[in-house]
């Protein structure tokens, strides 16, 4: 490689990371609005439209998504700040910032056709995803006839395409459940269900029933369930930044656990502001030992929590920016940390909502709020922490791990 080209790689580099600092601070500058809006958000079940429009603005959903359709291809630990930043004040936007977030990175390895098609007219264009293969795919030529029901869309009502996941079917019409993959939609081929989130936490992301009656799905628009050669997916498609080889696990997995960090965040930040304000007969709290010692407690477990997510999500990418994939042993050990994380954040915050007193459960509290939705985040199944450790211990004393990592 010519020093020229090396000079305009760094130039390029260097962009990037601008570009994706801009992200982050038009992220911080709407702080106080994601903070205004989060109570609204939990009446109407989904984020408001104003909402949506502001993180589309902000360019919060496109900092995975390739160059050339408007994205920052940024690194996976900027995403992660900028999902953290946003779920610590409006726990719903987070999660739709993370999950919707997320898929660009799955969509820039699928064929160039379909994203085209998502993004070509329009590079602000959201995608939403139930991943669990709820659906059956029947072959046809050209590709297969699509039927399911699927749970828990997030940020759904802001996006115009889906990626669902679904069993390709036997020839007898059953599912084989060997054969997992992802099927693509544009919103004419799906309904929502509009009164199916009825929720006690992250009723703000507004993670709708979908359900899908004979849909055509042409083969371009079926990407597999896993791909193991993530450089070689990502070169075929014409990508280069590392960001594309980091294995499906850690990111989207890892996205979910980072948007259930910003909510123990939210909720340190919470107990911190309402301590600051908050006297009864022993005094103010804010010179209670109580208090101050399960807030110091706390806020050292949370704090140790993302730091050792954005730590991980370091090592991958810096393994995989070698041109390498990442190796099953990386993989399992980072997924252990990520699980291992959002648990020890739990216990955090659930000691400081049993210190918080009886006036925290009022609804105009957002402690309760935050409460709420992260027991909530950790019934998704990527916050399920036994499967995880178990992979991890069957991995270290040389079994094969069980199901998908």
């Amino acid at each position: 490689m010519s020093t020229t080209e090396i000079d305009d790689r760094q130039a390029t580099q260097v962009r990037d990371i601008e570009n994706a600092a801009g992200v982050l601070e038009r992220a911080e500058a709407l702080a106080g609005f994601f903070e205004s809006q989060a109570r609204e958000a939990e009446d109407l079940g989904r984020l408001p439209d104003r909402t949506v429009q502001a993180m589309k603005d902000a360019q919060i959903v496109r900092l995975l998504q390739p160059k050339r359709y408007g994205g920052h291809e940024a690194h996976p630990v900027d995403f992660a700040k900028a999902v953290l930043g946003i779920g610590a004040r409006c726990g719903a936007a987070g999660w739709v910032a993370g999950v919707v977030g997320v898929h660009p990175h799955e969509l820039a390895l699928a064929d160039p056709r379909v994203q085209e098609e998502i993004w070509g007219g329009d590079v602000n264009t959201w995608v939403a995803s139930p991943y669990a293969p709820m659906g059956v795919a029947k072959p046809v030529d050209g590709g297969f006839v699509f039927n399911g029901h699927w749970k828990f869309s997030s940020g759904t009502d802001g996006c115009d395409w889906v990626i669902i996941g679904g069993f390709v079917a036997h020839p007898d019409g059953t599912p084989n459940r060997e054969d997992i993959r992802h099927f693509i939609l544009p919103r004419g081929d799906y309904e929502i269900l509009q009164d199916s989130w009825q929720v006690s936490g992250l009723k703000g992301s507004g993670s709708k029933d979908l359900v899908v009656r004979d849909a055509f799905v042409p083969d371009y628009r079926v990407v597999p369930g896993v791909i193991e050669d993530l450089w070689g997916a990502a070169r075929a498609v014409g990508l280069e930044a590392p960001v594309y080889a980091m294995p499906r696990a850690v990111m989207f997995a890892g996205t979910i656990n980072t948007g259930t960090l910003a909510l123990a965040q939210g909720a340190l930040g919470a107990f911190i502001a309402y301590t600051r304000v908050r006297s009864n007969a022993a005094g103010p709290a804010s010179q209670n030992m109580v208090q101050l010692q399960v807030l110091g407690e706390a806020a050292a477990d949370i704090e140790l929590s993302i730091e050792k997510q954005l730590t991980d999500f370091n090592r991958v990418h810096d393994h995989v920016a070698t041109g390498r994939n990442a190796p099953l042993e990386l993989v399992v050990e980072v997924r252990r940390n990520q699980v291992r994380n959002t648990h020890r954040a739990l216990a955090a915050v659930d000691n400081l909502f049993l210190h918080a007193g009886g006036a925290s459960l009022h609804l105009d509290q957002p402690l309760q709020r935050f409460w709420r939705d992260m027991h909530a985040a950790m019934n998704h199944m990527c916050n399920v922490a036994e499967p995880v450790y178990g992979n991890y211990a069957l991995n270290l004393f040389g079994h094969p791990v069980i199901g998908r990592v």
